[in-house]
Formats: structure tokens, sequence, C-alpha cells
């Protein structure tokens, strides 16, 4: 087991990272110098504030609601302008165009040093199947599979669809197995990433392929594979002409998890009614206030050599997400390494979690890749969050990855997984130039 940040980055990569930090520091030795010469000291206090003032209320916007997150957005606006009007009538803008160019050097150097590139996923050809089964779900995304006419276009391809509309509970795992049982080669959802992960799982015992049409809410699954999560129509497409990939998939006990599992206050999220429709903005307004608050069941993790004790909030996730990416809303760095990631969050206040959050503090976070995690409780029984839905399980809470045990076919022609979007991520950032792990 290692942490994230202990994989060895190049030489070159640590040296911008190090040329990053010593633009900053270049960048607060001028204000410094040009404070105490022309005794601006009050400026200067202004400046750094303005910058605090600014985050705050930029925060607030993303994470409110109604009018007063529009008042936060103009605050957060403003605030830049006030400090720059201030600069000009002390006749000191040269100092804020120096350093802004300083500040660009900055970014620039921490962009390449955090930049790593993907990996090609690995495709070969396959013949078309000849008795693809799928299941589809009307409700999901608010009605793609019948506005998109999926079902029809869906036979047209040979396909028998499982259509789940009408009240009673279906077990969709049991559809899938008894298509097997009559003959399906192919398995494959049109819904959310909870059912995709119930039918995965049967796929995966049977090794046969697994086709992801991307008509749930989010989709997440779909986005790392590389589908069109806006075109479902265009992931049919796999029926007539697709290749083949490997995945893994993530276990909790008996069940599959194709993303994620949460537990402690990211459980409680999931377990909200807004989640579904808006999970970003859903974490950012509760997860500091639940962090502040603590309560509930309180955890043991198990990974490896390692232990924490007592964290507030623990992320499981099928391959690891960007180290920046504490809430599981993002994008992966791969789904075929054959680990886990595996987040721990425990601080004591909301303004702890901003940090966090925000990627300007690294205490109270642990970031690892492992194989295997084992999450206790003083419980009997803990709420868990598997691919967005809420479940209860008996502890101990055993999680593995099972590497490869997934066949996906996919459209030859599609949009594929772009290199990840590098953000700034300060914590990762230290941690490449002076050879730290961040999160111990």
């Amino acid at each position: 087991m290692s942490t994230i940040g202990a994989r060895h980055p190049s030489t070159s990569r640590r040296w911008w990272a190090r040329a990053a930090f010593a633009a900053v520091a270049v960048t607060a030795l001028l204000l410094l110098v040009v404070a105490g010469v022309f005794g601006t000291l009050a400026l200067l206090a202004t400046t750094f504030g303005g910058v605090a003032l600014m985050a705050a209320f930029g925060y607030w916007f993303l994470s409110g609601r109604g009018a007063a997150r529009w008042v936060c957005l103009a605050i957060a606006l403003l605030t830049p302008v006030a400090v720059l009007v201030m600069f000009v009538q002390q006749r000191l803008l040269w100092v804020v165009l120096v350093a802004l160019a300083l500040v660009a050097i900055a970014v620039a150097c921490a962009r390449v040093a955090l930049d790593v590139g993907r990996r090609p996923v690995r495709e070969r050809d396959v013949a078309p199947p000849k008795h693809p089964f799928l299941v589809m779900n009307p409700h999901s995304g608010g009605g793609t599979v019948v506005e998109k006419d999926l079902v029809r276009r869906a036979e047209d391809l040979g396909a028998e669809v499982a259509l789940l509309d009408g009240p009673e509970i279906v077990d969709v795992a049991e559809l899938a197995r008894e298509a097997v049982a009559r003959g399906a080669d192919l398995l494959g959802v049109a819904g959310g990433d909870g059912t995709q992960a119930l039918v995965a799982a049967v796929a995966a015992e049977h090794d046969l392929p697994f086709l992801v049409i991307s008509a749930g809410t989010r989709n997440h699954f779909a986005l790392d594979l590389g589908l069109d999560r806006t075109d479902p129509v265009a992931c049919l497409e796999a029926l007539r002409d697709g290749v083949e990939i490997r995945i893994d998939l993530g276990t909790i006990g008996d069940r599959v998890f194709v993303n994620n599992a949460s537990f402690g206050v990211y459980a409680e999220i999931v377990r909200s009614p807004a989640y579904r429709d808006d999970k970003g903005g859903t974490v950012l307004r509760m997860l500091p206030d639940l962090l502040a608050e603590g309560g509930g069941p309180r955890l043991t993790v198990r990974a490896g050599d390692a232990v924490v004790e007592g964290p507030q909030a623990v992320l499981v996730s099928n391959g690891t997400y960007r180290t920046n990416d504490l809430a599981g809303l993002g994008r992966r760095t791969s789904l075929e390494d054959g680990v886990l990631g595996l987040v721990t969050v425990s601080v004591s206040s909301a303004r702890q979690a901003v940090g966090l959050l925000g990627r300007v503090r690294e205490r109270g976070v642990t970031q690892y890749e492992v194989t295997e995690a084992v999450v206790d409780s003083d419980a009997d029984e803990i709420p868990v969050g598997v691919d967005g839905e809420s479940l209860t399980v008996r502890t101990p809470v055993r999680c593995s990855v099972r590497q490869g045990a997934l066949r996906v076919r996919v459209p030859r022609t599609r949009p594929g997984v772009p290199p990840p979007k590098v953000t700034l991520d300060w914590v990762r950032l230290r941690a490449l130039a002076w050879g730290g792990a961040p999160g111990r």
C-alpha cells in the first residue's frame, strides 16, 4: 500500500514545482519591500485581507442558495477591484502588474509540474453480439430512455430489452441472470450507476461483455469510460461496431461498485434528497457543517499497516480520483490499475473543512492507493453510499478490488477520456517540490 503522493515524480516535475513556489516567494518579497520603502504596510495588509475575503465569499457563492449567494459573488468580484483602486491611488500600479506577472509564472510552472498525462486505454476488436440483453430504466435521467427512443433503437439492433416500468421492485441482477440462462452474450444497462453496478456484477460473474448506455442523471461511470454522456444513442453503436476494454471492479462485502462507496458524513450526504439532482452543490453545502458537527458512529479504517481512528468521512473508490477531488465528484485517473482510492477526512471545524476542500490545508486528510480496506465502527450497522445509492450494512465492512474483472463493450468512435484537467492543488505541489506525501 502506498500514498498517492508516494509515486516518484520526475526530476523535471520536481523543479517545475519548486519554480512555482519560488515565483510566489518573490511576489511576497516584492510586496514586503515595497511596503517597507513606501510606508504602505496598511495597504499590504489590506491586499492580503482582500485575497482572504475574495476566497471566503467565493466559497459561500458556490455553496449557498438564493439571493445571498449572488451578494457573495458580487463581494468576491468587487474586492479585487477595490484593492486595485487603492494601489492606483498610491501610484503603485506597477507593483500590481509585476506581481500579476509573477503569479502568472507561478501558475504556469505549477501546471507543468502537476500535469501527469494519461496512458492510452488498451482495446481489442470484437465481433458484434448475437443475443444482447439490455435493462432500461425509463425514469433515469429525467426520462432519457423515452425521450431518445432507446428501446426501439436497441431492438432494431437485435437487443432484447427489459423495461423497468412497473410499480413493483425488480431484481435487476436476477433479470440479468435469467437472460444469461437464455443465451445472452452481452449485458447492458441504460440507467443510473447503481443499476449499472448490479448488472455489471452479473456480467463479470459470467465473463460476458457489458454495455454502458449513458441514460442516468450524472453518468460518472460513462464519463470515465470515455463515452458521450449527452448522447446515449451513440452508446448503442457498440452493438454494431464496438471494441472491448477491461476494467477493474470494486467490491464492498459481496456487492460490486463501479464508482465509489462512501461512509460517515459522505454517506449522510448521499442520503439527502437533494443529492440525486445536485451532487456537487449538495456536497459543498453540507460537507463543512456535517464535518464540524461530528456525531454518528465512530469509524476506524484499516488498510495494510495504516490505521485511521475516528475519521468523520471515508471514501473508497474503484480507481483513484485526482488528488484534489476529496468528494469523488470528478474524474478518475484510471480504471485499470488494480487499486482502490482511499480518502479519510478528520477535522474539528467548518473552517478546517473549507480549507481541505480548497486544498490549502492538508492536515486531517489521508489519501492512499490500496487493494483492500476495512471500515469498522462502534455500531453494528452503518449507512453507506454505494454508487449514489444509500444502503445500511453490517460492520466491519471489507472493500477490495478485482483487477480487470469486467469486459466493457464501447463504441469504436467515441469522445474518449481526455488527459486530466490540471488544477492548482497546492498540497500536491508541495509534495512534488519537497518530496513529502500529502495526507501523512
